[in-house]
């Protein structure tokens, strides 16, 4: 299982999203999330974020809170542990990233792109300030099949 981090930056009722068009064989193709990557050997998760959110954005993140660990099974793709962050002060300046578009996009409009479907589960968590939490996430290729919340069942149909 590899482990990554993901950080949702939020100012003025907007989150900094990097829509994902410009990886060739990119599992997140198309898809609007938040910023981060794979840790790097014997960085803590964030230490990870941190890097990653300066790599991808040219922002130094201030205030962050960790928010859960979320663990993605798939019928295509390697397991994975994500460490899912929010973060609300930052400095520096916005760049380019490679990986894709950085957009601050309003929350309300966010919940209208396309996102993984578990996406979705584990960001109400983290806009309700839910306890740090445990998600697993089971897909058969791009669709989602269960979802367990810290250990019990999740009616994600709901």
């Amino acid at each position: 299982m590899k482990n990554t981090s993901l950080c949702y930056i939020e100012q003025d009722g907007a989150y900094l999203l990097l829509h994902r068009v410009k990886k060739e064989n990119d599992l997140n193709r198309d898809k609007w999330i938040g910023i981060g990557g794979h840790f790097e050997e014997n960085e803590s998760p964030e230490d990870c974020v941190l890097r990653e959110a300066r790599e991808e954005t040219g922002l130094c993140l201030t205030e962050w809170r960790y928010c859960g660990i979320v663990t993605f099974v798939s019928d295509r793709w390697e397991g994975e542990y994500m460490h899912l962050f929010h973060a609300t002060g930052f400095t520096g300046r916005l760049k380019d990233c490679d990986e894709g578009v950085l957009e601050w996009v309003p929350k309300a409009r966010f919940h209208t792109l396309p996102q993984w479907e578990g996406d979705r589960i584990f960001l109400a968590l983290m806009e309700s300030r839910a306890p740090f939490f445990s998600l697993k996430l089971r897909y058969e290729g791009d669709a989602l099949r269960e979802a367990v919340l810290n250990g019990k069942a999740f009616d994600f149909l709901e």
